[in-house]
């Protein structure tokens, strides 16, 4: 396979991952009703990022997957930064109509960017940590194992750590336990409901074409 597949794979892999994150840190902001629970519907999106970097380091390696979680957290610094800069411009009166609705949802606390930053920087590399000490206790074997155990243990960390550096002091911790615990537990059900696309990638990421094989034709 040529460098450049290989590099438009990651470049299209990587789009995905970043759109993941960020779709979860922005379009979660809504709740829904689920089983009893009031849940964001970031959990539809924010399991695509531990599932990604769980094929990228399956197919090319820790480097690359540790690679692919410091370009999401520089883009969220980024953004965040960005957010800044567009909170702190005056209001044309023109736009004044759109300026509670834009400043509730770009307006997060600082407390809440670092809580975000943080759970995802550690959770993350916790997520590339274990999964390749899995891959090397398993020899190689079982790729749904190693990505749903590395996921169980990794979403505990990024969920308890956003929940607690975000909340501690303005809820108590039974409450910030009471919400923690579904939400964790959802984000492991979907990681684990969204296993068949994680070998849909590794597939694709691997698959040669014929003309790949042979240039000449």
């Amino acid at each position: 396979m040529s460098d450049e597949k290989i590099n438009f794979k990651i470049i299209i892999a990587l789009t995905l991952y970043l759109v993941s994150l960020f779709a979860a840190n922005t379009l979660g902001l809504k709740l829904m009703p689920l089983g009893g629970a009031h849940l964001s519907v970031a959990i539809f999106f924010f399991p695509f990022v531990f599932l990604t970097t769980d094929v990228i380091g399956q197919v090319y390696g820790r480097k690359m997957a540790k690679n692919f979680v410091w370009a999401g957290f520089i883009s969220i610094l980024v953004f965040l930064l960005y957010s800044l800069i567009s909170l702190a411009a005056p209001w044309s009166a023109d736009a004044l109509i759109f300026r509670d609705g834009y400043e509730t949802i770009f307006g997060l606390s600082l407390r809440m960017s670092v809580a975000s930053l943080l759970a995802y920087i550690i959770g993350e590399y916790q997520d590339v940590f274990t999964f390749f000490w899995l891959k090397k206790k398993l020899e190689g074997r079982q790729f749904w194992l190693q990505s749903n155990l590395s996921n169980l243990w990794s979403q505990l960390l990024d969920t308890g750590i956003f929940m607690f550096v975000a909340f501690l002091g303005v809820y108590p911790v039974r409450t910030i336990l009471l919400i923690s615990l579904p939400w964790w537990l959802y984000k492991v059900a979907m990681g684990l409901a969204y296993t068949p696309l994680s070998y849909l990638g590794i597939y694709l990421l691997r698959y040669e074409s014929k003309s790949d094989k042979n240039p000449a034709l």
